[in-house]
């Protein structure tokens, strides 16, 4: 990304498709928002809070660790975006001041943060509410997405490489469950 080359002119090619798309711009400005910390964080808070004190409540013997792991991720989030921006130094987008582009912090604060609540709030579902929040949540993501670079505010790439970042730490959240446990449900 940070070297001129065919992968990075296909990427602002693509972008500059999307942006120039016939796709709503209230919409993709609503959609772009929900990746703010202020938006995304308090969602993953109330999840957190939730399964906590319910686990709690109820006298699970391992109430914590689910909620512990998904603050840990939403807290590795800008530890882990903050340097990669500075060390690849991208340009954004035409009208974009600056460079740091890439990866999208954005998008690896929505995968994270609504990720990592899914992952928490999953167990305490029926199998068919846990499809319809799972598909809400990648949804929701891929709004996110599409909605950052629709708005001239991210590349594409810059996007997909949040969305792994995310899918990582949220592989992370999910190993630190299987392996400690969430406890016998509480309901």
């Amino acid at each position: 990304m940070a070297a001129d080359g065919p992968l990075r002119r296909l990427d602002e090619r693509g972008g500059r498709a999307l942006a120039d798309s016939v796709l709503p711009g209230a919409a993709a400005e609503f959609f772009a928002d929900l990746g703010n910390m202020p938006v995304a964080v308090p969602v993953l808070a109330a999840a957190v809070a939730f399964t906590a004190l319910r686990g709690f409540g109820a006298g699970v013997f391992r109430w914590w660790p689910g909620p512990l792991a998904a603050v840990l991720a939403m807290v590795a989030v800008p530890l882990l975006v903050v340097p990669l921006k500075l060390a690849v130094d991208r340009a954004g987008p035409p009208g974009a001041d600056g460079s740091g582009y890439y990866p999208s912090g954005h998008t690896a604060t929505a995968t994270v943060a609504y990720g990592a609540a899914v992952l928490l709030l999953l167990p305490l579902l029926s199998a068919a509410a846990r499809r319809v929040l799972v598909v809400c949540c990648v949804l929701v993501n891929a709004g996110v997405g599409v909605g950052l670079v629709r708005s001239g505010y991210h590349w594409p790439l810059d996007v997909a490489a949040s969305w792994c970042l995310g899918g990582i730490l949220l592989w992370a959240v999910r190993v630190l469950l299987a392996r400690y446990g969430r406890g016998p449900d509480p309901g």
